[in-house]
This record gives structure tokens, C-alpha cells and sequence, in this order.
């Protein structure tokens, strides 16, 4: 499946543990629920995707455009967001434990400075952070982020 074109497929709760998806054209897809533990999607295109609640475990983002995503409660433990663009992107109750990324990730430098820190976006609470992830940002500082990239709720859970 790599560099294939499924834009605005529906692969909603689709088992696509280890797929090879690089470069692949996947804008626009609804991805909700879907397993894509240790995929490889190197380079693909993934903007205005929905993948909610999706399981992104172990998988290989680096270069993807996940612009305008919605990742919200998606599982991003141990993902490779080297160099990948979330600018827009809904990370609402998104995990993010072990993250590999670095500053070549096309996000806000705050954003990405609290993503090294495996934050867990539980309701974008700042006072549900905990003290090491509160030292590297401000309330007013994370409430910027907060208004930047948590888009309205728009899609039903």
C-alpha cells in the first residue's frame, strides 16, 4: 500500500497493524478506532484525516502531514513524529508516552517542547499537568497552545 491513493477512504476501525503506508495520499480519510500499531507511514499524507481513538502505538510518522488531524484520544506511545507536520491538528486526550521526536516537527516550539515530555493531553487541564510538565511552560503559555491547537468539538464521539 505505499504511496497508494486512498483519499477520503473509510477505513474506520480497519486492522492495519504494520502496514507499509508510506508515502501514501490518505488525506481526508476517517481512520476512528482503526489499528495501526507499528505502520509505516513515513512521509504520507494525512491531513483533514480522522483518527480518533485510533492506535498509532509504535508507529513511523516521521515526515507525515497530519495538519488539520484529528487525533483525539489516539494512542501515540512510542510513535516517531521526527520532522512531521500537527500544525491544526485536534490532539484532545491524546497519549503521547515515549514519543521520538525533535525539533524538526512542524509544530508549535511550546507544543513541541511539551510533547518531549510524553505529556498525556488529558482535557487540555493545565492543572491535571504534573510538576515536571508544568516547569516547562506557563498557564498563559499553555493556554495559548490550548487556543491554537484544540480545535471545537465538530465531531461526535
Amino acid at each position: 500500500l505505499s504511496d497508494a491513493n486512498l483519499i477520503g477512504a473509510n477505513l474506520i476501525g480497519a486492522d492495519l497493524r504494520g502496514a507499509n503506508l508510506s508515502g501514501a495520499n490518505l488525506s481526508g480519510v476517517y481512520l476512528r478506532g482503526a489499528n495501526l500499531i507499528g505502520a509505516d507511514l513515513r512521509g504520507a499524507d494525512l491531513s483533514d484525516s480522522d483518527l480518533s481513538g485510533a492506535n498509532l502505538s509504535g508507529v513511523y510518522l516521521i515526515g507525515t502531514d497530519l495538519s488539520d488531524a484529528y487525533l483525539i484520544g489516539a494512542n501515540l506511545s512510542d510513535a516517531n513524529l521526527i520532522g512531521a507536520n500537527l500544525i491544526g491538528a485536534d490532539l484532545r486526550g491524546a497519549l503521547f508516552s515515549r514519543l521520538k521526536s525533535d525539533n524538526t516537527m512542524n509544530t508549535d516550539k511550546t507544543l513541541e517542547r511539551l510533547l518531549s515530555y510524553s505529556f498525556d493531553a488529558i482535557d487540555w487541564d493545565y492543572d491535571k499537568l504534573t510538576n515536571e510538565e508544568k516547569s516547562i511552560m506557563t498557564k498563559e503559555e499553555f493556554e495559548d497552545i490550548k487556543t491554537k491547537y484544540k480545535k471545537p468539538w465538530s465531531i461526535q464521539n
